[in-house]
């Protein structure tokens, strides 16, 4: 059976599978426990070349799942940030590798110390179905820089690339050092009861819980990368052109279907419809059509389509105001609308929305949106829309969420130097760039002595002498 035949075929593993794969990492690991820098950039180097190969069929692989996903999303969200980061690790991956170097007190001399970063050993990480390139690229290049080995399971909501990807990661990597595990949910379920010695997760916050309580049957740590109510605030004074074009990009790319879009909008009360105006002029100017727009990004599967119409139903009967943006929706692909007069009552208000509806919540003072933001669970991602700089810090120091981006929107997930993770109901922990090395390294502490011993001087039985030392090296 030839590779490309093979790749076609429908490549579900039977649970039974998972377990000999996780024992032969184990023991790949165990007979490579500490892989140097030059192989660990070759891994990189190759995960690198093949993304850029076959970039096309990514890009076709994603879009037939999605049933229409823009191709310039795709290389914008998920293939271009891939590669960056890849470089970005491969750049700086000696660096982190060195131990660092630590200070012994004056009593525990003479004596060096130092930290070494160690892999830990077999690195889980479940991937979700909005940018199934990205999501799985990112973490695997945090664990391969830090000299794992890697399962990676692929939502069963992207059959065609979790396919495609088996199989080119399978043209690269043995199965013991990076492998691909497809399958429904109950796949899902026996992949997050392994004894990994980490898991990463990608995904909603309930089932996150799950992953987390099946992972601690193992004393398995965990990563969980969640998303939760992510809200945008524009000030009294910035102009509006800037602020709704902004939150529209957040808002529109890969159709809201993104753990750090812009959930809901905090507007002044007396700005409320020139906002929606100028909202819906920016977004009418990314998508001028809806219909057969290659641009225009369709829900992933028609259960996540229904569950955005459930949305705006439970909304409208509970007395919400919806504005719609396009006359009609085509297909999968979904008209994005405005939501005015919510509530709390409202699920839409309730759950994080990954689809292209916006609800937009009035405030009066700064002090009133902010609380509105902490009386909340914390937030994956916070945006503030305004240009006076103490009122910058005001948010910074006064709310609470995994990362902020201060006059725009999701690019701060693209730095490669900065971390990304959640905190509370958004998540907990972080990777990307030295902090994804150092979530998939054990940071090992090492006191290192030689031939002479002055320790002994402490050594029982103790005396007068032992307490004269303790007097001498007290510290008060």
């Amino acid at each position: 059976m030839t590779a490309e035949i093979a790749y076609l075929q429908d490549s579900q593993q039977p649970l039974s599978e998972l377990h000999n794969l996780f024992t032969a990492q184990r023991q790949a690991y165990a007979a490579n426990p500490m892989p140097p820098a030059a192989q660990r950039q070759m891994w990189l180097k190759v995960l690198s070349d093949v993304l850029s190969d076959q970039r096309q069929k990514l890009i076709d692989a994603i879009s037939e799942d999605f049933s229409n996903r823009s191709a310039d999303e795709t290389l914008l969200a998920e293939l271009m940030p891939s590669l960056h980061c890849i470089h970005y690790a491969s750049k700086h991956l000696k660096g982190w590798m060195k131990a660092s170097p630590r200070k012994v007190g004056v009593a525990f001399q003479p004596a060096k110390a130092k930290v070494v970063y160690q892999p830990l050993g077999v690195v889980g990480v479940i991937v979700p179905w909005n940018y199934p390139l990205y999501l799985a690229i990112g973490p695997l290049v945090g664990a391969l820089s830090a000299g794992n080995r890697v399962m990676l399971k692929l939502s069963e909501s992207t059959p065609a690339t979790g396919k495609l990807l088996k199989f080119l990661l399978g043209q690269i990597f043995p199965e013991d050092l990076v492998t691909v595990v497809l399958g429904e949910a109950d796949v899902g379920v026996a992949f997050s009861q392994l004894p990994f010695d980490h898991l990463l997760f990608t995904g909603a916050t309930s089932i996150g819980k799950h992953v987390m309580r099946a992972a601690a049957e193992n004393l398995t740590p965990v990563t969980l990368e969640l998303g939760g109510k992510s809200p945008a605030i524009v000030s009294h004074d910035v102009p509006l052109k800037d602020a709704a074009e902004r939150i529209a990009f957040g808002k529109t790319l890969n159709a809201g279907q993104t753990c750090v879009a812009p959930d809901y909008v905090l507007v002044p009360q007396d700005r409320v419809e020139s906002f929606v105006e100028a909202y819906r002029q920016a977004v009418r100017g990314f998508y001028p059509t809806l219909a057969d727009n290659p641009d225009y990004t369709a829900i992933i599967n028609p259960r996540q389509l229904a569950r955005l119409h459930s949305y705006l139903s439970d909304a409208s009967a509970k007395g919400a105001q919806v504005i719609p943006l396009f006359e009609q929706d085509q297909d999968r692909r979904m008209g994005h609308s405005v939501l005015l007069n919510v509530s709390d009552e409202m699920i839409v208000m309730q759950d994080e929305i990954f689809g292209p509806l916006l609800p937009v919540v009035p405030y009066t003072t700064l002090d009133q949106a902010f609380a509105y933001i902490n009386q909340r669970p914390r937030p994956l991602a916070l945006y503030y829309f305004g240009y006076n700089k103490a009122e910058q810090n005001r948010v910074l120091q006064e709310t609470h969420s995994g990362g902020v981006c201060l006059n725009d929107t999701l690019l701060h997930v693209a730095q490669d130097d900065m971390p990304f993770g959640g905190i509370g109901a958004s998540g907990m922990g972080h990777y990307h760039g030295r902090e994804g090395f150092l979530t998939f390294s054990k940071a090992k502490g090492v006191l290192i002595k030689q031939r002479f011993n002055a320790a002994k001087l402490i050594y029982p039985p103790y005396g007068k002498s032992i307490q004269k030392l303790i007097q001498k090296l007290f510290i008060r």
